[in-house]
């Protein structure tokens, strides 16, 4: 059975980008799609703050050049989906993973790109919307919306940050907490209610999001007294989480407790040696385009110095 050099796991910013340094090293990379190829940037409809787009660029497309430029440089792209993997614990040991089709494949390295999904709160109106108005990035949609007013879902640190965050480039914020609390520390708390544009509403949960092909408003239900109340909105925001794609690498690599994989120090390396990971699999802190991407090229680069080590 064929060796390859590099395996690649995953298509966002972080698998692409580490197919073009990897190709670019002659390590001859096969990356594999999954089931949603391009990764969370198909789902949104504009990128703005991807440098060197200067009128910005709909994540669509910006993936499909990610993947032009990939395959330039000699990267094979197949559009499967890895569902099993069994990693060599020794250093030069060789990977195995298996795709849903019944392909076997070997490795000297692999590198995961497999993200993270965000979470949503699975109404139908709001699946319609997404992309129409629907975004669980507020630092990556947010400026879409300056000066409108927007709604935000969600009551722990990422929810309170985003919020405050809105509320400097929009007019008002109503943001909605499920409970009678918030999760979120109490610093966090404290800078919310202390932003006078954010409308904080305890007890409430989201009917329907309103609108045809964008939206337009929210119908909103406080679970306490069951009052059904309407908002005109232009932007609606999720902030409920954020779910690693790691199940099939669990009991093989170290994870945190949330599941996102545990990489050593500033470099990609996991705990298994050649084995690498990019991106919102390895990152619940920033989880942006670009610095997927540059952890791509690093693990591309961390790749490319294992192979060498192991040959010298």
């Amino acid at each position: 059975m064929e060796v390859l050099k590099t395996l690649i796991i995953g298509s966002g910013p972080a698998g692409y980008t580490a197919a073009i340094y990897a190709a670019r090293a002659d390590l001859k990379p096969v990356l594999y799609t999954g089931m949603e190829p391009g990764g969370q940037l198909t789902t949104t409809t504009e990128v703005d703050n991807f440098p060197g787009y200067p009128e910005g660029i709909d994540g669509p497309t910006m993936m499909v050049q990610l993947q032009k430029q990939a395959e330039r440089f000699g990267t094979e792209v197949r559009i499967d989906m890895i569902n099993k993997v069994e990693f060599s614990k020794i250093t030069g040991g060789i990977h195995k993973a298996f795709t849903s089709s019944g392909t076997e494949l070997h490795a000297q390295t692999i590198i995961i790109s497999t993200g993270a999904t965000a979470k949503y709160l699975g109404l139908p109106s709001e699946q319609r919307l997404r992309g129409g108005g629907v975004s669980a990035c507020a630092v990556c949609d947010g400026f879409f919306y300056k000066g409108q007013e927007v709604a935000i879902v969600g009551g722990g640190d990422t929810a309170a940050e985003e919020a405050t965050y809105l509320a400097k480039i929009c007019s008002k914020v109503t943001m909605l907490v499920r409970k009678d609390q918030m999760r979120a520390s109490k610093a966090m708390q404290h800078r919310v209610t202390n932003t006078p544009n954010i409308d904080l509403r305890y007890n409430t949960e989201i009917e329907e999001v309103v609108g045809d092909q964008v939206v337009e408003g929210l119908r909103m239900r406080n679970n306490q007294t069951q009052t059904i109340e309407e908002i005109p909105i232009t932007g609606l925001f999720i902030a409920i989480g954020h779910k690693p794609n790691t199940e099939i690498f669990k009991d093989q690599l170290d994870m945190d407790e949330a599941g996102y994989l545990i990489t050593k120090g500033k470099t990609t390396a996991t705990n298994l040696p050649g084995v690498f990971a990019s991106g919102d699999v390895q990152d619940k802190e920033y989880r942006q385009a670009v610095t997927a991407a540059g952890t791509g090229c690093m693990a591309a680069l961390d790749a490319e110095r294992y192979l060498q080590e192991i040959e010298d």
